[in-house]
């Protein structure tokens, strides 16, 4: 899968701004700290849940009380692509393997309390050491 369609799939879904990079006037993407537009946020509210990212999991697109045109996503075509190193200032809490073979980590900077989510486009789970959600979990939360 090429970027920009995991941009669509992962991002665009719910956007205020459209839901196809093509079209959309606010695509922009970022290589500084993984692809994606810069422009996107979670702008759909589930009450009492809070925002939430369309187009991730459940689990993966609940934002909490983060301010949400602070914090995206962060998406990247390979492990080996990324510039995060996985230690106790950046550290993987879940990791989910998609259908499409995708690796998502969701996890945290505690220094910093800053959670994050990162989408591989490439199953690197055996790289990664934390909890690995699977879907029957995935199912069982609400």
């Amino acid at each position: 899968m090429n970027i920009e369609k995991a941009i669509k799939d992962y991002q665009c879904a719910g956007c205020i701004h459209g839901s196809d990079p093509k079209t959309c006037s606010k695509f922009i993407t970022n290589s500084t700290m993984g692809e994606g537009c810069i422009e996107h946020f979670a702008s759909t509210t589930l009450y009492p849940i809070g925002k939430i990212f369309l187009g991730l999991p459940k689990g993966f697109n609940r934002l909490g009380s983060i301010d949400a045109k602070e914090f995206r996503p962060n998406i990247y075509s390979s492990f080996e692509s990324s510039p995060w190193t996985y230690d106790n200032l950046n550290v993987p809490v879940w990791k989910y393997l998609t259908k499409d073979s995708h690796t998502i980590v969701k996890g945290i900077c505690p220094r910093i309390n800053l959670p994050f989510i990162h989408i591989f486009l490439e199953d690197c789970i055996a790289k990664i050491d934390c909890i690995e959600i699977t879907e029957d979990f995935l199912e069982s939360i609400d």
